[in-house]
């Protein structure tokens, strides 16, 4: 024992003091007691108090990124997300929670803020009186300061936490690099945005989660009952609150606070008023992200906002983008530069916004002149569009509309549309399932893309002149004639006037140069088509499905080398018509490539030319008439992909069929032939065959073999076929083809529907249910290479238009690792 005593006493003997020789001993009590807190601070246990949700879980993944083990490294650690999210409420419980392990700590609140106000030489000195434990020291300069930094830390094992970066170069300025920081040193950075921090170099990113609806109400509870109960009077008024704000602790906690005390009808009340005016506590926190965007990227965030958020919470990707695209707002580096700084985010090929960041955006529109709506910039509301059309004033601010309701909506009220011509400046026009009336004398030459189902008028107006128009969309429409005459429209790409009923003829096309798509589906009174589209080199997709009284030469389609996609389907009588025209009827040839200038000749040139692969079968007979079709697209249209002839009441199908040999989608659904050619074999790309009502059809040939593979959906669809027989031959056949294509293939997705009244025997696993469950990760096989399930369903008698519900239905069959749906 007593030796023990006389070391320790030499151990203590050993340490030194505090000198307080000619000092205030006052003052040295009290750097006395600073350090002895210092070092029981050090040691303590921390606890992150009962205000705090998932804390734990979160803090611990954090520190999985910071590798606390790792004591011979620096390592750097982003934390990102949206305003409002946390960011900083999970560093400072980190920095509580770890500091104790490192020799110096600093916690810089708010750097960008420091840096605007004081400058970096301000942060610098933060930065070392913290970590050094001064309470004062003098830094002249920049340079002195990172001088300062680099000699006096890079000893010390560090914790670091910089809050609020929002420019990379206050990060540079601060001087803070981790080769000026001894080993074991850990450097966090938070910030809005993600490029910040990849361009400073950081290890790793934690992207900071909105709270689940577990998490939400726990906090929500919390702050608004100051307990975990909710009183049966407030259950629904909280799933409201909780469906606004979407998981944003911000949100929870001002919304919460706000509500604490209140009775029922002032919840009610604070409800209806924070949709139509949400808490400034939070939007001016949302609101410093928008604030440091440049003017491009304001634009986009305000489309997205507005236009984003009307029935779905996300878009997908390629819409938005080609949206903003025609609006010239150059998306690309626009919605990139959004995702980083947490407006935006893309998951699974889909634009998402935060609820709390679309009020954000709408609120911005509407603060000018929050009760005229004619003054805004975009219009995405049913009622506020009404009243600017009962006004019928001059709406010259107003640049994009986007009304996108319900089917259901469109009975339910009518609008008189005449204001319309009264926005000069209109750019973007969505008016989806909204009824409307009235004349329209003008519509925005300023157009870009225009989308209005129900169009009322039987024409568009003569002024209508829109030279940057890309998109013309009027499906459902009364037009009975596009326009008169011809229109100069250098820019349009896509023309569809589907399921116009009135519909009597498509104008000259001759000056639409640059035409890649025309959908005329279902306009049933169109007998003729304007010869003018034979010149059209780059339409890509020609649909015409149902159009039954269509009766048309179809030699206007072989000049259309790039003619992608033909739908025919429900045609009977263009493919029953004489198919070539005459020697003298030539007329349309000489508009060939007049606009392109391709080619230069006569007109009995072009036609010798086109009719060159024609001579053998001249002149056609009856039933051959679609093998002379078929064998010319082989010739005049060799990038044909997909042919839709299904419904055209065929008797056969010619051998001719095997020669496009670029076909891969082969739709002869409804027709009446009893077998298939045996040169089907021959379309080696061929990945999707319909032949669904086939009633007559006995045989089936050896269908083709896929030779290159790549990411594609394929089908085979055999359904409705009662007289095909041998069906167990047929099944063999089948299970061939799937297998053969999964070894080609790269992810494919497969629907098959064969005949049958029993599953076949290969599939070993069986159950009577409604849905499908398949876990993925208990199978162990080295050779696995995807999951097949069979359905076996039975269908009700046929419909009395077959061919109308073939080309509407919307069922379908979805694959996924972990669900199937039918």
């Amino acid at each position: 024992m007593v030796k023990k005593w006389r070391e320790a006493l030499k151990t203590s003997c050993d340490r030194c003091g505090w000198d307080v020789q000619n000092k205030q001993q006052y003052e040295e009590i009290e750097n006395v007691v600073e350090e002895v807190i210092n070092l029981l601070g050090r040691n303590q246990i921390w606890n992150f108090g009962d205000d705090l949700v998932d804390i734990h879980s979160r803090v611990k993944q954090l520190e999985e990124l910071l590798d606390l083990s790792a004591n011979d490294t620096v390592r750097l650690v982003g934390i990102c997300g949206m305003g409002g999210i946390g960011k900083t409420t999970l560093a400072t419980a980190l920095f509580n929670k770890i500091s104790p392990q490192f020799n110096a700590c600093c916690y810089l609140d708010d750097l960008s803020k420091i840096y605007c106000n004081f400058g970096a030489a301000s942060a610098q000195k933060q930065l070392l009186c913290q970590a050094l434990n001064q309470g004062n020291m003098e830094i002249r300069n920049v340079s002195h300061g990172t001088m300062l930094i680099t000699t006096r830390l890079r000893h010390l094992k560090m914790l670091v936490v910089v809050d609020n970066v929002d420019h990379v170069e206050q990060l540079e300025k601060l001087g803070l690099h981790p080769e000026y920081l001894g080993a074991g040193s850990r450097i966090v950075i938070i910030s809005r945005d993600c490029h910040i921090l990849q361009n400073y170099g950081v290890n790793e990113v934690y992207n900071v989660q909105v709270l689940d609806e577990t998490q939400a109400l726990q906090l929500f509870c919390k702050k608004a009952f100051k307990s975990n109960d909710i009183g049966r009077e407030y259950e629904e008024l909280t799933k409201d609150v909780l469906k606004y704000v979407k998981g944003l602790p911000l949100g929870i906690k001002v919304l919460g606070s706000f509500l604490l005390g209140r009775d029922v009808c002032e919840w009610r009340s604070a409800l209806t008023r924070m949709k139509e005016n949400p808490s400034k506590d939070i939007m001016d926190v949302l609101r410093i992200s928008y604030d440091g965007l440049e003017n491009l990227e304001k634009q986009i965030f305000l489309d997205i906002a507005c236009f984003c958020s009307n029935r779905k919470s996300h878009y997908s990707a390629p819409i938005v983008k080609k949206f903003l695209d025609y609006r010239q707002f150059s998306p690309d580096i626009g919605m990139k530069v959004l995702i980083e700084k947490s407006l935006i985010s893309c998951r699974d090929g889909n634009i998402e916004m935060h609820d709390l960041l679309k009020e954000l955006g709408k609120s911005i529109v509407k603060e000018k002149a929050p009760k005229e709506p004619r003054k805004w910039s975009r219009l995405w509301s049913y009622k506020d569009l009404q009243k600017i059309m009962k006004m019928n004033k001059e709406a010259e601010n107003v640049e994009a509309i986007v009304i996108d309701q319900d089917r259901e909506n469109f009975l339910q009220g009518r609008i008189r549309v005449d204001g319309l011509s009264k926005m000069n400046n209109l750019e973007l026009l969505i008016l989806k399932n909204v009824n409307c009336y009235g004349t329209l004398d003008y519509i925005s030459n300023e157009l870009r893309y225009l989308y209005w189902n129900h169009f009322p008028c039987m024409s568009l107006p003569s002024t209508f002149h829109p030279d940057q128009l890309v998109e013309l969309i009027l499906p459902h429409s009364n037009i009975k004639q596009l326009w008169e005459g011809k229109k100069c429209l250098p820019n349009l790409r896509k023309l569809v006037l589907s399921n116009s009923k009135n519909l009597v003829g498509v104008p000259d096309l001759s000056d639409v140069p640059r035409l890649k798509h025309l959908d005329l589906e279902g306009c049933t009174e169109i007998v003729q088509i304007d010869p003018s589209i034979g010149i059209l080199r780059e339409l890509r997709y020609l649909y015409l499905e149902n159009c039954t009284n269509l009766v048309h030469n179809l030699n206007i389609i072989f000049g259309m080398r790039s003619l992608g996609s033909l739908k025919i389907s429900g045609c009977s009588k263009l493919l029953n018509s004489k198919m070539l025209m005459n020697p003298g009827d030539t007329g349309h040839l000489e508009k060939v490539d007049k606009n392109t200038n391709i080619i230069q000749m006569r007109t009995s040139s072009v036609y010798k030319l086109l009719m060159l692969p024609f001579h053998f079968f001249y002149p056609p007979e009856a039933q051959d008439s679609l093998g002379l079709l078929l064998s010319s697209l082989s010739f005049s249209v060799p990038c044909l992909f997909e042919l839709d002839i299904s419904f055209c009441n065929l008797l056969r199908i010619p051998d001719e069929i095997g020669n496009l040999s670029s076909l891969e989608i082969l739709d002869l659904a409804g027709n009446k032939f009893m077998t298939l050619p045996s040169t089907v074999k021959q379309l080696s790309k061929l990945r999707h065959l319909n032949l669904e009502h086939c009633k007559q059809l006995k045989y089936l040939p050896e269908l083709p073999t896929q030779r290159k593979g790549g990411k594609y959906f394929m089908g085979l669809y055999i359904f409705n076929c009662p007289n095909l027989s041998d069906l167990e031959h047929y099944y063999s056949m089948v299970f061939s083809w799937m297998t053969q294509n999964l070894k080609v293939y790269l992810f494919p997705q497969m629907e098959i529907v064969i005949p049958g009244n029993e599953i076949p025997m290969w599939f070993n696993k069986r159950n009577a249910s409604t849905y499908i469950s398949i876990d993925p990760f208990a199978i162990d096989d080295p050779n696995w290479i995807g999951v097949a399930f069979c359905v076996l369903f039975v269908t009700i008698e046929d419909p009395m238009n077959l061919v109308e519900a073939y080309h509407d239905r919307c069922s379908f069959i979805g694959y996924g690792i972990n669900s199937v749906y039918l």
